[in-house]
Order: structure tokens, then sequence, then C-alpha cells
């Protein structure tokens, strides 16, 4: 009965969360975890919006044009986000757009 009702304390509690304090905690994961690990390959990972469980990241830099920027932002920033925000369900990558001209050939995932 003890656990019944420490799960559905703690299911209440992600229920009451508020997108900002979701977004507050994403963008403080992308920071401390992410952020340095992707700028060390001369890319960057930028937030752009939460909404349902999604969220949009944009893939600028480097990453625009790495093959590998699929497997990262998915078996890598994805798993991450999902294991310290549990209302993240799906992530999705936009391209810079601008990163052509910065001599990166963009493809989102």
């Amino acid at each position: 009965v003890f656990v019944k009702q420490e799960l559905e304390f703690f299911t209440n509690i992600n229920e009451m969360r508020t997108n900002e304090e979701i977004i507050k905690d994403i963008k403080s994961v992308l920071e401390k975890n992410v952020k340095d690990n992707v700028a060390m390959h001369g890319g960057i990972i930028n937030f752009l919006s939460y909404e349902d469980g999604v969220v949009t990241l944009q893939m600028a830099g480097a990453c625009s044009g790495c093959a590998m920027s699929k497997k990262t932002l998915h078996e890598g920033v994805e798993r991450m986000l999902k294991h310290y925000v549990p209302e993240v369900k799906q992530l999705k990558g936009e391209d810079d757009l601008e990163a052509k001209a910065q001599g990166y050939t963009p493809w989102a995932t």
C-alpha cells in the first residue's frame, strides 16, 4: 500500500509541474551536460521549444553538417533529457538555417 501511495504522490508531482519549470530543467541539463561536450567538436545545440512532451532543439555550427549529429541527438541528448526530465517523451532536431553560409551542409533529424 505504501509503495502505491508513493507512486501516486510522485505521479501527481509530475502532473503539477508547469511548462516553465520543465523548460528550466531542460535548459539546465543542456547547459550542464551537453553544451561543453558538443562545443568541443564545433557544434551547438540550442533549445527551441517544449510542448506536450516534445522538445525541439536546433542543431547549429558543426552539428548541422555532421553525420553523427542524429546519433548524438537521439542516443545521447534524448536519453539524458528523458532521464533527468521525466516529462520529456520525444526529441526533434531542426537545422540552423544559417549553417550553410557558415560552411556547413544542414540536414535535420
